[in-house]
């Protein structure tokens, strides 16, 4: 497996969605925070997701989720996912994006790289151990982030 990108750019300026269930049932939300790196000698990736939000319910009850990134014209369709819920309406629907399966999760067609990733590590992020300030923030008018780190399954690109 090889993916040859810059990693602080991936995340924070070309966003992501992050996808957790099977065909038939999944959620998925748009994502600006995370990391890869090495974790227990594996490749893995890092995904942070509020405790409110409805795809948290799918990462807890599933083994896999992906993380899929897109072209940039694709942007004002994942700043649309990232402010709907799935709860409320059927997102996927609303978006134009052909869903996929890929091992035991879902990605999309029109994503250029997915990563499918097994849930190996799950921990809250309790406010009070926040050393940044700044970071504090964060958490005056929400709910928490659970922590969640996948193994790469595999690397699809399209």
């Amino acid at each position: 497996m090889e993916l040859n990108t810059n990693i602080f750019d991936q995340f924070d300026k070309k966003w992501a969605l992050l996808t957790a269930g099977k065909m038939g049932k999944f959620n998925t939300m748009t994502i600006s925070w995370g990391g890869m790196g090495t974790l227990w000698s594996k490749p893995v990736v890092s995904v942070y997701v509020r405790t409110s939000r409805y795809t948290h319910d799918f990462m807890d009850s599933e083994d896999y989720f992906t993380v899929s990134f897109f072209p940039e014209e694709y942007r004002n369709t994942l700043a649309v996912l990232g402010s709907k819920s799935g709860r409320d309406m059927d997102k996927i629907t609303g978006s134009g994006l052909v869903a996929k399966e890929v091992g035991e999760s879902v990605t999309f067609k029109e994503a250029e790289v997915t990563l499918l990733c097994r849930k190996i590590f799950k921990q809250r992020m309790d406010p009070k151990n926040i050393l940044d300030e700044d970071a504090k923030s964060f958490y005056s008018k929400d709910a928490e982030h659970d922590l969640y780190i996948g193994e790469v399954i595999e690397i699809i690109q399209s």
